[in-house]
């Protein structure tokens, strides 16, 4: 019994001990911890914005995102559920939820780790103002503490108030009454229920509950947050039901001055940083690549266009940008050709710009792809089909590369294919989900920069409320074309400038590379792009509209004219593009060529005239090497007889010199001529023709052909066959 008693005593002398220890712990660690009022109603939490010349940029929309909200003049709907969301037991605690604590700590406990902290809004309000967001032991501490100071010295009203006035809900919103202008237009004394649900669920994660990111996701977060307000008795069970049962019905308010779209893009990309946006973003200040003489060139360019953006050779950021309808998906049409068909298939050595492919009416298993102009117009390059935009040859390139390798050239290039966009109709920009116009303008900076793909970015760098940089723009690069095949991409582009479908730029005085792509059906088109790049720069134009309807947009030449408008304003005088590192230029047989479309490089000793210079990626030169004339070949001859006379007829070669021999004599020794004729004595006699080809002084002869034996006799001299008089060989 003594003994037991023992250690009873002992485990109470622990436990007093261990409450003790932890007491004088918490009072130390907590020691400086100090209630700061003015940060509690410091509702002015603004993110400044800067150009790239570091000037700050005056925005209005960004001005209207600072005002506050009285807690008396909310709905009760609204206040209660942000309390059903974060906090159910606000009202009843002292400022901690002991029994959410116990739990989150026993959980902790099971994982090793912080992640649960089962904050109430008192703890997030100071954990928002006064702490960071690390999830440390002595975090935790320093926020019970101010927690409680917090609880005796203000109203939960005020709390609330507070709370509400300075909670991040994305998109820079700080506080609620920004987030309601932001994503309902409207006051925040004015949300309704549904409205006053969505906001809520927003806080645990604003950049993937965005409903103009996530609509899917932000709606199935409202409408759990409407569950919690069930649970709470805050509504009934038929409203329950009517709620769940609306759409979100966000409106975000259109931009209200010049720069408020590019810094929607600055905002999205600011959030995906996985910066803290208490501690890190609250009055921060973002320097972005604006640069101002480039927006308000492409802010005063008077079109229709839903968005345009231009970027940066040097510092590969984003220039200026502008759009009407945000950064949707769209099918991208023939700007795709380059991308995924064209470039790939050169790289893998597929082609070359002066491959010929036969644009004729085909069919694929029951796709028969169309031209624009609904023609065929038979053996075309590879350079034509680019600049003509012929739809043919693109499908047939493809076809020959394969969905493989042209997935794997669009995943380097930051563009996902879809398993329902593995189809011969992906050449002409037919995807599933399509493209964002920034996706397309960083594909193509690939071509002017050698090969190496990097994402653009809008934001420079990042300094916090006290000046320090906590973020600097990295622009990782990926290989995706040799140098080679980005300098014969180079050329053909341009020549899509200068003759083809982008020719509206043909007469800037410097070179630009374009490609121009269309979408729509039967009825008219839907969408129409101009991707375009200098050596310093990459543009993009696209016209449509925001619900994707038929538009009165004829073709990417109207987005042409609108880049051109905008490049002479901009005056800018870039160096060359580069269409030669990584090539050479070889020469292949003419003839070949031009007649049967081979590509075959030419004889070392072939006649000028008969070589055709080619430009081709030094990783995919032809190897196969014509002999025409080191050993000249031709087909057999015919002869035949009429009235003793004996007629050989030669096939119509350039270049080449005959010997012909009846039996040992010589008959013919000379340039090409289609009928040589004889006439031997009586008998029977063998002739032979040996074509030779002379080259700087020397004698190429080819194989000695042996012709049948002919019988010279009077009585019977046989008619030749009817074909003799034909030009059979041509």
């Amino acid at each position: 019994m003594k003994k037991s008693l023992k250690i009873t005593m002992f485990v109470l002398l622990a436990l007093v001990i261990l409450i003790f220890s932890a007491a004088a712990a918490f009072l130390i660690v907590t020691a400086d911890a100090k209630l700061d009022d003015k940060k509690l109603i410091n509702y002015s939490r603004a993110i400044t914005f800067y150009d790239d010349d570091g000037r700050k940029i005056e925005s209005s929309s960004l001005e209207g995102k600072r005002s506050a909200v009285l807690i008396d003049d909310l709905n009760e709907e609204t206040k209660n559920a942000f309390i059903a969301s974060e906090d159910r037991k606000f009202y009843s605690h002292n400022g901690l939820d002991y029994g959410r604590m116990l739990k989150a700590l026993a959980r902790n406990a099971a994982s090793f780790s912080f992640r649960e902290g089962a904050s109430t809004i008192s703890q997030q309000l100071i954990k928002n103002t006064h702490l960071s967001s690390d999830k440390t032991l002595t975090r935790k501490l320093r926020e019970i503490r101010l927690t409680k100071q917090l609880e005796r010295a203000y109203t939960k009203d005020e709390i609330l108030e507070m709370y509400l006035n300075t909670i991040y809900f994305g998109h820079s919103c700080y506080g609620l009454q920004s987030a309601a202008a932001f994503y309902f237009a409207k006051d925040a004394e004015d949300l309704n229920l549904e409205e006053s649900a969505a906001l809520a669920g927003l806080l645990s994660s604003p950049n993937n509950y965005s409903p103009f990111k996530n609509a899917e996701k932000c709606l199935a977060r409202r409408n759990l947050v409407l569950r919690c307000m069930l649970e709470c008795n805050f509504i009934d069970s038929e409203t329950y039901e009517k709620s769940i049962k609306k759409p979100l019905g966000q409106v975000k308010t259109p931009p209200s001055d010049s720069w408020g779209d590019y810094i929607d893009e600055a905002i999205d990309e600011l959030e995906g940083l996985n910066l803290d946006c208490y501690a890190d973003l609250s009055g921060c200040r973002v320097f972005t690549y604006m640069d101002r003489k480039a927006q308000c060139a492409l802010e005063r360019t008077e079109s229709q266009s839903d968005a345009a953006m231009m970027i940066s050779d040097g510092q590969n950021g984003v220039y200026a940008y502008k759009s009407t309808s945000g950064m949707p998906l769209r099918q991208p049409g023939s700007t795709i050709k380059p991308l995924l068909v064209y470039a790939p298939a050169v790289e893998e050595g597929i082609i070359y710009p002066f491959t010929k492919i036969r644009d004729e009416k085909i069919d694929f298993g029951g796709y028969s792809p169309q031209n624009h102009d609904n023609r065929y117009h038979g053996d075309v390059t590879v350079a034509e089909s680019i600049a003509k935009s012929h739809n043919i040859p693109a499908v047939k390139t493809l076809n020959a590369l394969g969905f493989e390798n042209a997935e794997k050239y669009a995943r380097k290039m930051g563009i996902a294919l879809q398993q329902d966009d593995m189809a011969l109709s992906l050449a002409l920009g037919g995807m599933k989900y399509g493209t964002t116009i920034k996706q397309l303008c960083d594909a193509y900076t690939v071509f002017r920069a050698g090969g190496e793909y990097s994402p653009s970015r809008f934001i420079k760098k990042i300094e916090d409320a006290h000046g320090r940089t906590i973020y600097t723009a990295k622009h990782t690069r990926t290989k995706v074309f040799s140098e080679g095949t980005c300098s014969l991409m180079n050329e053909m582009l341009i020549g899509t400038a200068k003759t083809g479908t982008a020719k509206k730029l043909k007469n800037l005085p410097y070179d630009i590379a374009a490609k121009t792509g269309t979408c729509g059906n039967s009825s008219g088109n839907t969408d129409a792009y101009a991707l375009a790049y200098t050596s310093e720069h990459t543009f993009a134009i696209w016209l449509g509209s925001a619900e994707n309807k038929r538009t009165d947009v004829t073709g990417g030449g109207q987005c042409c004219k609108i880049l051109k408008a905008l490049l002479e304003e901009l005056d800018l005088n870039p160096p060359p593009l580069d269409i030669k590192s990584g090539t050479e230029q070889i020469y292949i047989d003419r003839e070949d060529y031009e007649k049967n479309g081979k590509i075959i490089r030419a004889d070392d000793i072939s006649p000028k005239l008969n070589k055709m210079a080619v430009r081709c990626s030094v990783k995919n030169i032809p190897t196969q090497k014509s002999t025409k004339f080191s050993r000249p070949t031709i087909e057999k001859p015919q002869i035949y007889i009429k009235n003793n006379e004996i007629s050989i007829v030669l096939c119509e070669t350039l270049y080449y010199s005959y010997l012909i021999k009846c039996d040992d004599k010589i008959v013919y020794d000379g340039p090409f001529c289609k009928k040589i004729t004889d006439t031997p004595e009586k008998g029977s006699h063998t002739y032979t023709v040996t074509p030779y080809y002379k080259y700087q002084d020397k004698i190429y002869s080819g194989d000695t052909i042996c012709l049948d034996k002919i019988c010279i006799d009077a009585q019977s001299a046989s008619p030749p066959p009817p074909i003799a008089f034909k030009d059979w060989c041509s």
